[in-house]
C-alpha cells in the first residue's frame, strides 16, 4: 500500500501498472524533468520521480550534500512503493543515487530493482575526475556549469534566481565529489548504461565499467550528444528504456513472479 511522500512525485498515476520506474534527477535537477516520460513508456509501467529537498515544492528545505545521508532519508520513503516490480533510472548524480539505493535495499533484504539504468555517470568504483567545483567562487562555478550544460541560461544570467539555485547545485556537486565507493558484491539485476558520444566529461570507457557492478546482463548504449544527451536524444533514449523494461519485466515474470534479488 502506497502512502503519500514528498520524496515521490507521480505526474501520471497508473494504478493498473504491472511495474514502476523510479527516475532520479541529475545535479540541480528535479522531478519535473521526467513529467512527460509516462507518455512515451509502455502502459504497463508507472513512472515515479524522486524529488530531493531544495527544489520545486521542497525549495524551502535544505538540500543534502552527503549521499549516504540522502539515502538514509530516502529509503524509508520509497519502501511503501515497492509492492510491485520496479526499475531505477538515474542520470549523472541520479545514477549513483539509484545505485547506492539499490545496494541499501539489498542490505535491508528488500528486493532489488529488476533493472538499473545508469546514464552519463562514470562507474562507481572509478577515481573521481580531477575537476572539482564545489569550492570555486561563484563566477568560476558558473563557468563550469556552462561547460556541463543542462542549466538554462535564464537561471545562470538572472541574479535572483541564481541565488536560489546555486546552493542546491553546490550541494549536489559536493555529494558527487565526496562520494566514497565501498566494495560489495555486484547487484543481481541487469544494468543498462548509456551516455553521449560527445560527452568529454564522461567518456564511453568509464561508462562501460558499470559492467563490473552486475552479476546479470549488461547493456551499453551511446547516443548523439553531450552530457545532457537525454534532452537532445530523448526519443531514442526513452525508446531503448521501454525496450529494456519490457524485456526484463518479461524475464522477471518467468522467474516465478519474484523480484530479482542479490
Amino acid at each position: 500500500m502506497q502512502t503519500k511522500s514528498k520524496w515521490i512525485i507521480c505526474h501520471k498515476p497508473n494504478p493498473r501498472a504491472l511495474a514502476r520506474l523510479f527516475c532520479f534527477p541529475f545535479a540541480g535537477g528535479a522531478a519535473s524533468h521526467y513529467r512527460t516520460w509516462p507518455d512515451s513508456l509502455p502502459a504497463e509501467v508507472e513512472v515515479l520521480a524522486i524529488q530531493p529537498p531544495g527544489r520545486e515544492r521542497r525549495i524551502a528545505e535544505p538540500p543534502f550534500s552527503n549521499l549516504k545521508e540522502l539515502i538514509q532519508s530516502l529509503t524509508p520513503a520509497i519502501l511503501p512503493y515497492l509492492d510491485k516490480p520496479f526499475a531505477f533510472f538515474g542520470h549523472s548524480l541520479g545514477a549513483i543515487t539509484a545505485f547506492d539505493l539499490a545496494r541499501e535495499l539489498r542490505r535491508k533484504q528488500t528486493a532489488e530493482p529488476f533493472c538499473l539504468f545508469a546514464s552519463s555517470r562514470y562507474a562507481p568504483h572509478l577515481e573521481k575526475p580531477a575537476l572539482s567545483m564545489t569550492d570555486l567562487p561563484d563566477p568560476e562555478f558558473i563557468d563550469k556549469l556552462r561547460v556541463y550544460g543542462g542549466t538554462p541560461d535564464e537561471i545562470l544570467n538572472n541574479p535572483e534566481i541564481r541565488a536560489l539555485f546555486l546552493p542546491v547545485l553546490r550541494a549536489d556537486f559536493r555529494m558527487n565529489e565526496k562520494y566514497a565507493f565501498v566494495p560489495e558484491e555486484p547487484l543481481g539485476c541487469p544494468i543498462s548504461a548509456s551516455g553521449g558520444v560527445d560527452d568529454h566529461l564522461i567518456p564511453q570507457s568509464t561508462i562501460e565499467e558499470w559492467k563490473g557492478h552486475t552479476r546479470n546482463s549488461f547493456i551499453l548504449r551511446m547516443y548523439p550528444g553531450n552530457h545532457f544527451y537525454l534532452n537532445t536524444a530523448r526519443d531514442r533514449l526513452i525508446s531503448a528504456v521501454a525496450q529494456d523494461l519490457l524485456r526484463f519485466m518479461s524475464r522477471n515474470g518467468r522467474n516465478s513472479g519474484s523480484l530479482c534479488r542479490g
